[in-house]
């Protein structure tokens, strides 16, 4: 296992999706996982520090887990099976340890949320290589402004009904 870091957000130059950039400690090794607009619209909150007036699906699922004194230990990045990322949400509950099946956006954005540390199992950094990936460096100047753009305009409304 790899521990990682959120690097930031960019934008699939071919197909405009968002992907979350994770790197590890050295910047040696990277991982890009492509992800919805809403689950990078979670992650970009967290990142830029954007609060909402009422809680988001994430930050609920954070408020159950610190209610119910549970914690998470970790979040793992365990699997790449059919261009599809695969990742547990390692959790703590009454001397329990429990993995639960989740999406990596979705348990990226805990992770964030909670400030656990984020690993990638080195078979999926190995196997990721072999996706065809577009340059990140190439549009990170033009992708970070985009991003920096939309977070302040947004506003509660674009979030449905409150």
């Amino acid at each position: 296992m790899v521990e990682m870091k959120v690097e930031g957000l960019t934008l699939d130059p071919l197909t405009n999706m968002p992907i979350i950039i994770l790197k590890d400690a050295t910047g040696s090794k990277a991982l890009p996982i492509w992800v919805g607009y809403f689950e990078a619209n979670a992650i970009a909150l967290e990142i830029e520090k954007i609060t909402t007036p009422r809680p988001m699906t994430h930050d609920l699922i954070r408020n159950l887990i610190q209610t119910m004194q549970a914690k998470i230990n970790h979040i793992l990045v365990n699997e790449l099976k059919d261009n599809t990322f695969y990742a547990v949400i390692s959790l703590v509950y009454g001397g329990n340890t429990v993995n639960i099946d989740s999406r990596p956006s979705d348990a990226i954005a805990l992770a964030l949320r909670t400030k656990s540390p984020i690993y990638v199992e080195e078979k999926v950094i190995e196997a990721a290589k072999s996706l065809d990936l577009p340059d990140p460096e190439k549009t990170k100047t033009d992708d970070k402004k985009q991003w920096k753009d939309w977070l302040q305009n947004i506003k509660p409304q674009d979030f449905g009904k409150l």
